[in-house]
C-alpha cells in the first residue's frame, strides 16, 4: 500500500488513494494509525474520485470508525492534491460524507494558506444528535448552551454543535493544562445522551477574538488540534456572547483563524504538511512497515 503521511498542527494523517468503497477501510485504520506497529496517526484519509466535486475524502479514525468531517484532515488532503496532482489550482472542491466542501489556496505556493468551508453549523440538538432531558438546559437560538451533565462525581456545562459531526464544548475559566482531559474525554465521547458518541472541547476566552482550547476527539483520543472542533468552539462562544464572529484559535499543535460568515457558513484557514511518502510491505498480521 502507498501512503503519504501529513499533519496539520501535529494532527496527522495517513493519506492513500483508492477507486472505490472499501470494507477493509477500518481493518486498515487501525493497524496504519498503530505507532508502534503501524506508520502512525490521528486518523486515515482515503482520496477518492467523485462525481460530485473534484475529489472525495473519507475519513477513518484510528480507532476505525468513520468521521463525517474532519476540518485538519480536510487540509491535509488539499495539500497532498496540491503537492502530488493539482500543482496549480487555486480553488478545490472536496465531497466528504457532511456534504461538499471548498478549499481556496492562497499564499506561498511552497506553503500555502488553505481556506477551507466547513458548512453552517448544525444547532438544533435532536439533529447533532443530542437525547436532552426535559427541564435541563435551555435554548438559545436552537442550541442548548448552558446543560449540566454531571461525569465521574463533577458537573459540566455544555454547549452543543455540529458540524457534520457532533461537538459538546464546555468553556473554562481555569488554567487548560492542568483540565483532566484524559479522565473527563472518554466519560463524555461515550455518555447515552450523544447517540452517535461526541467530540469534546474545553475551551478558554482570552478576549472578544483569541480562544485557547483542548480537545478529546471521538475514536481517536486527545489531539492536538481539531479542525472542526475549532470551528465549533468559535459558533458557540459567538452565540453565547463570549467573543466575536472571527476568532484565532490556539491549539496545542499552534493556531487556526475560524470564522463564522454573515452567509451562515464556517471557514477554517490554516496549513498543512507532507511529512514522507512510503509503501507498507504486508498486512495487520505481518506489522511490518518499510518507509
Amino acid at each position: 500500500m502507498d501512503f503519504t503521511k501529513l499533519h496539520s498542527l501535529g494532527n496527522d494523517f495517513i493519506l492513500i488513494e483508492g477507486d472505490l468503497d472499501n470494507s477493509e477501510w477500518p481493518e486498515t485504520a487501525v493497524w496504519a494509525c498503530d505507532r508502534h506497529f503501524g506508520i502512525g496517526g490521528d486518523g486515515l484519509l482515503v482520496l477518492m474520485p467523485s462525481q460530485k466535486a473534484d475529489y472525495r475524502m473519507r475519513i477513518f479514525n484510528n480507532d476505525g470508525s468513520e468521521a463525517e468531517a474532519c476540518g485538519n484532515g480536510l487540509r491535509c488532503l488539499v495539500k497532498y492534491i496540491l503537492e502530488f496532482k493539482e500543482q496549480d489550482k487555486q480553488e478545490l472542491t472536496i465531497e466528504t460524507a457532511a456534504g461538499v466542501r471548498k478549499a481556496t489556496i492562497s499564499g506561498n505556493t511552497s506553503d500555502p494558506d488553505i481556506k477551507t468551508g466547513m458548512g453552517e453549523p448544525i444547532l438544533e440538538t435532536i439533529r447533532i444528535p443530542v437525547e436532552i432531558e426535559d427541564g435541563k438546559g435551555h435554548e438559545l437560538c436552537g442550541m442548548t448552551s448552558g446543560y449540566p451533565l454531571s461525569v465521574n462525581g463533577q458537573e459540566h456545562t455544555l454547549a452543543f454543535v455540529s458540524m457534520g459531526n457532533p461537538h459538546a464544548i464546555e468553556f473554562i475559566e481555569s488554567d487548560l493544562e492542568a483540565f483532566p482531559l484524559g479522565d473527563v474525554g472518554p466519560s463524555i465521547e461515550k455518555h447515552s445522551m450523544f447517540p452517535s458518541h461526541t467530540n469534546y472541547e474545553i475551551a478558554r476566552v482570552i478576549d472578544n477574538s483569541h480562544i485557547e482550547m483542548r480537545v478529546w476527539e471521538r475514536g481517536v483520543g486527545e489531539t492536538l488540534a481539531c479542525g472542526s472542533g475549532a470551528c465549533a468552539v468559535v459558533v458557540a462562544s459567538w452565540i453565547m456572547g463570549l467573543t466575536e464572529g472571527q476568532v484565532d484559535i490556539k491549539l496545542p499543535g499552534g493556531e487556526l483563524k475560524a470564522e463564522w460568515a454573515e452567509t451562515g457558513e464556517v471557514y477554517l484557514t490554516g496549513r498543512a504538511q507532507v511529512v514522507f511518502s512510503g509503501n507498507t510491505q504486508g498486512n495487520n498480521n505481518s506489522r511490518r512497515t518499510e518507509r
